[in-house]
């Protein structure tokens, strides 16, 4: 265009940046006459006012039946009450200065850059979420706002925050502001100001904390609940690493000293005033928190009415710390098992209610680390988790009727290493029904079936009954086989809450804690409604589940005749262990009440020679007993859907015409089973030569014996385990007129397989067995099973015999005895005696009883 005029495009644009400066003038003229008026009607309070405001009244804590458990006290009374600043350890100053407010010294207040990023931040966001507040801004908005418009997410309250920082500025001195900040922020724990804090955490005056101590406290105003030690130590020990690399950006400690400081080993433990109850009260008052506001929940007068059975608390703290100093003791030659921290939980499967929570032996024993709640810890849960495998499998067509090979078995892990996992006697027990395989805690079993349904199905039904730690089934290539022995970690509050829907019907419950809340004038003040059971597995597999964990003949082989587990009632129970003794368990429910104990040392350390049985069951045991008090016993309901059908006791089919027992199991109706047992099978025999006779052998010459056939994989078992198998060859020919009879004791032809003769004969142990006694367990409650069969229709008696000296003497069949395991090589034989006193006896059979270390 002549004389270059302005395009009409950018005569628009220059209209539209014109109406845009006059626009933002216009905004920033309005802010300034609010801001003018906020700074002219807001009013500061002085210095006291600061240092102690008004108080609605204590906060009270009680249990279920209205006993205090806790009485909050003034936050700003006695010891901890305010401390010059001088009296704080510069690297408390520092390490506070770097994570919260890096300009304070040099900003009016507010950081007019941090307001511009958080602004910018929210605007992208469409909320706001953002935060950019100074320790000034910190301090007005904690302390000179009103508490229900300090929790306001809205612009009015930030300008109201910024308007009173500035005036802050103006009216005191910087060290003035950073004196009332950390004398009066919360850090967790009801502990207002750094004096508490330091008292809470570490046990000790604020001036005596050093630079570890220092930057981990001041990382705790962010999110006191998330990063306190005691509850979320790997939080708080993240946090402190980022005060620290805070403190080296600015300049105040070299890189050198910000290492030192996270190696440094942290000593935690507070001398607060006693609560009863005091983990569980210390979870209550983090809900609440979380609902109110610390501020609130320390000055609002507010009376909670909780879950608790105090009394049942007290009792579970009683056998826990009990069983503790048993365990320490050195008794009979024994160890010290090195034990000193533990967890009980107590449940009601119907609603999730917490009727007990015992985070530790002594809440007070810094040494043991006291304050750390081991209910709301991770720890792995060894074989405990197994039952929720086993779940899943019957989920999957699996029946405790299914067989499974208890053999020698290798896996390959996704890193291509090979797995070879171990029972915990360090025996293999073959061929093995589910139900005997989790009653007996069978640990190749359980690799072996979570091998067939998956990993992910594992990880989806922790998730369905509320155990997330694990993670969803899409991160199941973070764990391997061994995820079913308890590869994994889980809080013993998740686990057991996971126990109570085999309780329950298959219904997920959501633990919760309180049951109201009232102000000063007994209104209610919070909605506490808990999430209602949603099924979280079918009822069906949640019996199955219980009926194989409280089957006491199921688990005798493995825990006796008589054991912990057993109480006045009918009760489910699982016990765990891991390998390297760091973790044991013992959980187990009723109807009425579950409950889940968790024994070791919350550092970590390994235990000795210990065992569910020896170790959580006794307090397990305990505490069922203390925990059904005045309730009458009930059994287990059975749910519409479950059949019962006789089933061949060897390899779970029904019944055939060789099957040596049967015996009656139950299942989902639609999965029992429809075949026949084929696996024993009757073959005549040559008892001479050692062979299979073939179809028109001499029938004198031909002995019927019924043999079991296995699949492929278990031969090299049978083989080592010398159990009687087909022979393969068959015999040759024999015309009628070359048949010889068959002489008392003759011996079989050179070269022939042998094979036992028919007759008595002990089926097990088998002949050459080696047991390991554990350490872990009582010698009373490890025993083994001895079958035996009689051979002969006219047994009037059949006697077992260990050592020669008799340990049953039995008229009828099943023929089995349980016999004490002890050290030493054995001798074990059957004797038939007929009703003329006729006596036959079996072949001797011997094997050896090792100890062995922990």
């Amino acid at each position: 265009m002549p004389g270059g005029a302005p395009t009409q495009p950018a005569l628009r644009s220059r209209r539209w940046w014109r109406w845009a400066v006059r626009a933002a003038g216009l905004v920033l003229g309005l802010l300034g006459i609010a801001s003018g008026a906020l700074w002219l009607t807001t009013d500061l309070p002085d210095t006291a006012h600061l240092r102690a405001r008004a108080a609605l009244g204590s906060t009270r804590i009680l249990d279920r039946r209205g006993q205090l458990l806790y009485e909050l006290p003034d936050p700003l009374s006695g010891r901890q009450r305010p401390v010059p600043l001088a009296a704080m350890p510069l690297a408390l100053r520092q390490a506070t200065i770097a994570v919260e407010d890096a300009s304070f010294y040099a900003n009016p207040g507010v950081d007019v850059r941090g307001i511009a990023r958080a602004a910018w931040t929210d605007l992208r966001s469409g909320s706001l979420t953002a935060g950019g507040s100074t320790i000034t801004q910190q301090l007005a908005r904690s302390f000179l706002l009103d508490p229900a418009l300090a929790r306001e997410r809205s612009f009015s309250r930030k300008l109201r925050e910024a308007t009173l920082a500035l005036k802050l500025t103006t009216a005191y001195s910087k060290d003035d502001i950073l004196a009332l900040y950390l004398n009066q922020t919360y850090y967790g724990g009801r502990a207002y100001g750094v004096e508490a804090a330091a008292r809470h955490f570490f046990g000790k005056p604020v001036r005596d904390l050093d630079l570890a101590e220092c930057a981990l406290l001041a990382g705790l105003p962010q999110a006191p609940s998330s990063y306190d030690p005691f509850v979320a130590r790997s939080a708080a020990l993240s946090r402190q690493a980022d005060v620290l690399a805070a403190m080296v950006r600015a300049g105040y400690i070299s890189t050198a000293q910000a290492e030192a400081a996270k190696a440094e080993p942290l000593q935690f433990g507070g001398d607060d005033q006693a609560a009863r109850a005091p983990h569980f009260v210390n979870y209550v008052l983090d809900q609440l928190e979380a609902q109110f506001g610390a501020d609130v929940v320390a000055r609002g007068g507010l009376t909670i009415t909780t879950t608790l059975d105090a009394d049942l608390n007290d009792a579970a703290q009683a056998s826990l710390r009990r069983q503790i100093g048993l365990l320490a003791e050195r008794r009979n030659g024994g160890p010290d098992h090195r034990v000193r921290n533990g967890a009980v939980l107590v449940l009601n499967p119907q609603d999730g209610a917490i009727l007990a929570m015992v985070g530790s032996p002594n809440f007070d024993d810094a040494r043991t680390q006291g304050q750390v709640n081991a209910a709301l810890a991770l720890r792995q849960p060894g074989s405990a988790i197994k039952p929720l495998t086993y779940a899943a499998a019957f989920e999957r067509g699996w029946t405790p009727a299914s067989q499974i090979l208890d053999i020698p078995t290798t896996f390959q892990t996704r890193e291509g290493n090979l797995y070879t996992p171990q029972n915990y006697d360090r025996t293999f027990h073959g061929p093995l029904l589910l139900r005997e395989a989790l009653a007996t805690s069978s640990n190749i079993s359980a690799v072996r079936l979570l091998d067939a349904i998956g990993v992910p199905a594992l990880l989806d039904i922790a998730g369905r009954l509320g155990i997330h730690s694990l993670g969803e089934p899409a991160n199941a290539g973070r764990y391997g086989l061994a995820l079913t022995l308890g590869g994994g970690e889980v809080t013993p509050l998740e686990l057991t809450a996971a126990y109570a829907a085999f309780a329950n019907g298959g219904q997920r419950i959501a633990p919760y804690a309180i049951l109201r809340v009232t102000n000063a004038l007994g209104e209610d003040a919070g909605d506490f409604v808990h999430a209602p059971p949603a099924q979280a597995l079918s009822p069906q597999v949640a019996y199955l589940i219980t009926d194989i964990l409280s089957d006491r003949y199921a688990r005798m082989r493995a825990f006796g005749a008589q054991s912990v587990l057993d109480i006045d009632r009918p009760a489910a129970a699982k016990t765990g262990t891991t390998s390297d003794w760091r973790d044991n368990w013992t959980l187990g429910y009723t109807p009425d009440r579950v409950v889940g104990v968790w024994v070791g040392n919350a550092d970590g350390q390994p235990m000795e020679a210990i065992s569910g049985i020896s170790g959580a069951g006794p307090v397990w045991h305990d505490v069922m007993l203390a925990a059904h008090q005045g309730l009458p016993p009930r059994q287990f309901e059975r749910p519409a859907g479950i059949v019962e059908r006789a089933i061949c006791a060897e390899g779970g089919l029904l019944p055939g015409p060789h099957c040596p027992a049967t015996r009656s199991e139950r299942f989902v109706a639609g999965m029992e089973p429809h075949a026949t047992d084929s696996s024993h099978v009757a073959l005549g025999i040559d008892m001479m030569l050692g062979c299979r006779a073939p179809a028109g052998y001499p029938a004198a010459r031909t002995t019927l014996r019924v043999f079991r056939i296995l699949p492929p994989e278990a031969e090299a078992w049978m083989v080592a385990s010398e159990l009687p198998r087909p022979p393969r060859a068959v015999c040759p020919s024999i015309a009628s007129s070359e048949v010889t009879a068959i002489e008392p004791g003759a011996m079989p032809l050179q070269g022939a397989v042998q094979q036992a003769p028919a007759g008595p004969a002990l089926l097990t142990p088998a002949p050459g067995a080696t047991f390991v006694l554990s350490p872990g367990i009582p010698p009373a409650r490890q025993r083994i099973e001895l079958k035996a069969r009689a051979g002969r229709d006219d047994a009037a008696t059949l006697t077992i015999l260990v050592d020669d000296q008799p340990i049953a003497a039995l008229s009828s069949p099943p023929y089995r005895a349980f016999w004490q395991l002890v050290p030493g090589r054995h001798r074990a034989e059957v004797r038939v005696t007929d009703a003329q006193g006729h006596v036959t006896r079996s072949p001797m059979v011997e094997f050896v009883v090792e100890m062995a270390s922990s």
